[in-house]
């Protein structure tokens, strides 16, 4: 299959920077998040990286996890509660729906309010910013009413916040009182004008992705080489998430048994295990005839196991989906969130540009049918790619350094 990169990521490759400004004159963005999984952190150094990239030395930006480091108990372990739900998707789906009603929102506000506000106003008071920006549900009331606090009744800090889901959001996302809203497509906007957020504040530039996405690939004969993997063999990738959970080994076993049986030695397999140090160590010990299966931990080149990769297996995580939409990779997803994770299920399948099956063997049929028919292949690559916004981060970056550029003349 050929994928081509489109002109817009060879102009991002070439983006004029901005004249450097001294340190004295930086601004300071603070940008609050939760390492309740790892997609908000991520899409907020996107964000620091886009910022760096449009007005190099310009901004001191500092990313926060506000809930941990500034919070009480119990909010103060949302991370560690996060990652014991996410295991148990029973847990997750009942504490998910719960908290999306009004009163569990009043609930969590009030309470919140009452632990968490000495805390969080150190924080902002401490970093002084120019500008906020919230890339986690929870991140908007208290600071909102900090920032009007020190401005003596009215804030004159702009406030953005950048949703970080992609086919669906939990309503908390949609604050009505912020400057700026960002949602990542059409589903999110639809829902966050239902919620009664001003059209004028909504902004679509698509979910903000690492800066390995913003520009052309190395060509696949040069990753190949690079990689240690064929390039004229059939990729599948196979990623677990950074802690490499999920039934991961049994996709791999499963994929690979088919894939060796209907193509034998025209495929490779490449197994992302992330930090799970066991599974990996597990799938290095098996043999996989008939197919070549490469084993990794936790990778830095995803972009470019991307762009060698014909198909991905992944679970339904909006960067994994974002950033394989910008590499044409057509998505088979292979479990979800309950809630959190549902919508981006349809995103992919309605766009034309996967499937779902939580059932190993399934995937597998699924995957090597897709590797039989190069013509599927192609046109789900292109659908993918219509779906993508590679220039995500640089458009949001764009429009907070507006935002801090009309403050700044209003201050004035």
């Amino acid at each position: 299959m050929d994928r081509t990169t489109g002109p817009r990521l060879t102009q991002l490759a070439s983006t004029p920077a901005s004249a450097s400004v001294p340190a004295h004159g930086r601004k300071r963005v603070l940008i609050l998040i939760s390492d309740t999984g790892g997609g908000h952190r991520a899409s907020a150094q996107a964000l620091d990286a886009a910022l760096d990239t449009l007005r190099p030395n310009s901004f001191d930006v500092s990313i926060v996890d506000i809930w941990t480091d500034h919070g009480r108990w119990p909010h103060n372990q949302f991370v560690k509660g996060y990652a014991g739900a996410a295991k148990r998707q029973w847990i997750w789906r009942a504490m998910y729906y719960a908290s999306a009603t009004p009163p569990s929102i009043q609930f969590l506000k009030v309470t919140a309010k009452l632990t968490c506000s000495k805390g969080f106003e150190k924080c902002i008071r401490q970093h002084d910013p120019d500008m906020v920006v919230s890339m986690h549900p929870l991140c908007q009331d208290i600071p909102l009413e900090i920032l009007t606090k020190m401005g003596d009744g009215v804030r004159r800090v702009p406030f953005a916040t950048v949703v970080t889901d992609l086919g669906g959001a939990h309503p908390t996302w949609f604050h009505k009182d912020v400057d700026a809203c960002f949602v990542p497509s059409n589903a999110v906007r639809k829902l966050a004008e239902k919620k009664g957020l001003a059209g004028s504040k909504l902004r679509q530039r698509g979910l903000p992705v690492r800066p390995d996405f913003w520009k052309a690939p190395a060509s696949r004969e040069e990753l190949a080489q690079e990689l240690g993997l064929s390039a004229s063999r059939k990729t599948v990738l196979v990623v677990g998430g950074g802690d490499g959970v999920g039934s991961l080994e049994q996709i791999v076993d499963a994929t690979a048994a088919k894939v060796s049986q209907a193509c034998p030695d025209e495929a490779q397999i490449v197994a992302v295990c992330g930090k799970n140090a066991e599974l990996r160590q597990r799938l290095e010990d098996k043999k996989y005839p008939g197919v070549n299966v490469q084993v990794k931990g936790f990778v830095q080149r995803m972009s470019d196991y991307m762009e060698m990769a014909d198909c991905i297996v992944t679970k339904a995580g909006p960067g994994t989906i974002a950033e394989a939409c910008i590499r044409g990779v057509p998505i088979m997803l292979s479990n979800f969130l309950p809630g959190q994770e549902a919508g981006n299920v349809p995103f992919v399948t309605d766009g034309g540009f996967g499937a779902y099956s939580p059932k190993p063997r399934a995937i597998a049929s699924k995957v090597t049918s897709w590797l039989q028919d190069p013509g599927q292949l192609e046109e789900m690559s292109t659908r993918a790619r219509e779906a993508a916004s590679p220039a995500a981060a640089l458009d949001i970056a764009s429009d907070i350094c507006e935002m801090i550029d009309v403050a700044d003349s209003d201050a004035k």
